[in-house]
């Protein structure tokens, strides 16, 4: 069936031109030179290679190397020396001439040319991956959106879905949706989108993840201020992407569901929703799409006597707005990602603060994690077209593999921390990392040092800031264990009680508990956490489940890319199979589809055998990866390229239809 054109963006409410808006270059030409001398070179030949046509730019010559990445990444994709001083001499000529020219240039560029600036940015052939890099690309079209619409492919036919949450995955799916013309509602507990974005505001919190690959392909921001943002940059950019697109006018904002169930006589979901003020209604939908996400729900300690203390408990997921931590006596409880980021933000206020370990972290050399991008690449990406869109793309291409082969398990390899070769190689330039950071003090050079296989659990971003931390006199790193809370504070196993105003919880998420705490009850009444996971949660694809028709999730099980790529990829597959599942419905006039158990059963079969095969998987590892019962449910194993192929087709003999 021919498919019908999607309206434009202005028609749907908003104006997503914001985000390829550049500034006319009007510099001169030793301003030009200093800017490049600042610039991401790889990025920056392709784009000028594109916008002027000059495929002399991307010459051999001038191509990066692009090594494998280790402990840190090669500057500049690996170019020499004598290649950066001549890519920034035909840089800068080609800027200048563009700049006489009046900014005229390739308005379209060929396939010929494209395929020669995505091949100079990958050191291998490009030919297997050409249509995911094309989607992330996106330059003269956007391949993710849809080719059809409600009208063009079920005249007159009406089709309710329920989006639950308007996080990063929630905006994806109700962008996607809009551009469906379907009828859909958007349902966010939270008061603006955003979702951990909106919620996570303790001092210090930014992203760890390289910020233009952070990004969504439909919604490329150009002018990111640092390469690993802040919160408050991150959630303006979700609420600007809402805004732009016109998704905020579906959205019911202070609207949590708290159930789910499954009408096998109308093969239909009736959700059970609560506003803020504890009003209950319900409403139908044909299918249901949860982006409610993995990172939501805050796990406090399991110790004993926490309702005791007399101080203040806050968790690091809801920092009061009046926690006022001014000489105070501060306790963080753990060292994962959220209090690496807290502890060197609030030192400096408090009277002293004692931090509470119990495995120490693997940290990755992050120099420049604070930084902001430097003056002269800004001004770049605000002024030469496509600049941000080439960065994000080389960001991608450098994550499709990224460390993903230092995770392998191999079996003829015996160590007593290191799972494999290259997953030594990485444990030992780790271990100099800690060496520089702790050469003056050997005791927290002891207790920094992990025992476990880098890789495992999440490695954080180090520059410096936590070991600095650490050594100023009034910090202490506590390994002894905590016993249990007291009115007073905490008290160690040694026997020892620590004396605390206030206690944080940097502790995580319930992160094994997917789509807790609604009650989703399916076909025969069966109840999805109770009846079908029992702890142990499972998908087909991290997307369907047997005897839950037309219930679609995005950042299900054994779907988060923990070592390369980054959730925003992931949750693009998982909506984009979505609705081509919801098309299949649609043109074929059945009401619901049910996920076979073959498919589910020999998918999750191949998954865990993966996953044994990783750092992750090993017997040693012991992190939020694994839930209660030991199995690692929330990592993907395989490659990016493994997910984008087995979501990129709709294959109905995995499921039964219900007419």
């Amino acid at each position: 069936m021919m498919s019908a054109t999607r309206p434009a963006e202005h028609e749907l409410g908003g104006d997503m031109n914001v985000f390829n808006r550049v500034e006319p270059i009007a510099a001169s030409d030793e301003f030009i030179r200093q800017a490049v001398e600042q610039a991401d070179l790889p990025s920056l030949m392709v784009t000028l290679a594109m916008v002027t046509g000059d495929a002399s730019l991307i010459a051999p010559e001038v191509k990066p190397p692009v090594p494998p990445m280790r402990v840190e990444i090669a500057q500049q994709g690996g170019m020499s020396k004598e290649m950066q001083v001549k890519a920034r001499r035909l840089a800068t000529a080609a800027l200048i001439a563009f700049r006489d020219s009046g900014q005229l240039g390739c308005a379209t560029p060929s396939d010929a040319l494209l395929t020669q600036c995505m091949q100079y940015l990958l050191p291998r052939d490009i030919d297997e991956l050409r249509p995911l890099l094309e989607h992330e690309m996106g330059f003269t079209k956007d391949p993710g959106a849809p080719d059809w619409t409600r009208e063009s492919v079920a005249p007159g036919v009406k089709f309710r879905v329920a989006v639950i949450g308007a996080g990063v995955s929630g905006i994806a799916a109700g962008y996607r949706l809009q551009q469906t013309e379907l009828d859909f509602t958007m349902f966010e507990k939270n008061e603006d989108v955003g979702g951990v974005w909106w919620e996570n505001r303790y001092p210090g919190c930014r992203l760890d993840t390289p910020n233009f690959a952070y990004s969504l392909s439909f919604a490329q921001k150009q002018d990111w201020p640092q390469q690993f943002s802040r919160q408050p940059e991150i959630q303006s950019y979700l609420a600007t992407v809402a805004s732009a697109s016109g998704l905020k006018r579906h959205i019911r904002f202070g609207t949590e569901v708290d159930a789910m169930r499954f009408n096998e006589d109308r093969a239909t979901w009736t959700l059970t929703i609560r506003d803020q003020s504890g009003g209950v209604t319900q409403e139908e939908f044909n299918a249901v799409i949860t982006a409610v996400g993995i990172l939501s729900r805050p796990s406090l300690p399991d110790i004993a006597g926490l309702d005791t203390f007399k101080g203040r408990i806050v968790h690091s997921a809801v920092w009061p707005e009046d926690l006022d931590l001014a000489g105070k006596r501060v306790a963080l409880v753990g060292t994962g990602a959220s209090a690496f980021q807290i502890g060197p933000s609030i030192v400096d206020q408090v009277a002293g603060l004692k931090i509470f370990q119990r495995s120490p972290p693997w940290m990755l050399p992050t120099p420049t994690y604070h930084d902001d991008i430097a003056p002269g690449m800004q001004w770049l990406l605000k002024h030469v077209p496509y600049y941000g869109r080439w960065l994000r793309f080389w960001q991608f291409c450098i994550s499709i593999e990224g460390r993903f082969p230092l995770t392998a398990v191999e079996d003829d390899w015996v160590h007593p921390v290191s799972v494999g070769r290259d997953n030594e190689e990485l444990r030992q330039g780790c271990l100099k990392w800690l060496a520089t950071q702790y050469h003056d003090r050997p005791d927290l050079l002891e207790k920094m040092t992990p025992n476990y296989p880098p890789t495992s659990k999440r490695m954080l971003r180090d520059n410096g800031v936590w070991a600095a931390m650490l050594k100023k006199p009034h910090v202490e790193l506590n390994t002894t264990g905590i016993d249990q809370f007291t009115p007073e504070g905490i008290r160690t196993q040694d026997g020892v009680l620590h004396d605390f105003d206030v206690v944080i919880c940097a502790t995580g998420f319930k992160a094994s508990d997917f789509l807790a705490p609604m009650t989703i009850t399916g076909a025969g009444g069966r109840e999805l956490h109770r009846d079908c996971w029992d702890g142990d949660c499972r998908a087909y694809l991290g997307i369907s489940v047997p005897g839950f028709p037309n219930l679609f999730m995005t950042g299900g099980p054994n779907t988060a890319v923990v070592i390369n790529g980054s959730a925003i990829f992931s949750s693009e597959c998982q909506v984009e199979y979505s609705l081509r599942a919801i098309r299949y419905l649609l043109e074929t006039g059945q009401k619901a589809m049910n996920c076979k158990e073959a498919p589910f059963l020999d998918y999750n079969v191949w998954v865990d055998a993966g996953n044994l095969k990783r750092s992750w998987g090993s017997p040693r590892a012991r992190s939020w990866y694994k839930n209660a019962k030991g199995r690692a449910s929330q990592p993907w194993p395989f490659g990016m390229l493994d997910y984008w192929n087995l979501t990129g087709k709709f294959t109905p003999e995995d499921y039964v239809f219900i007419q």
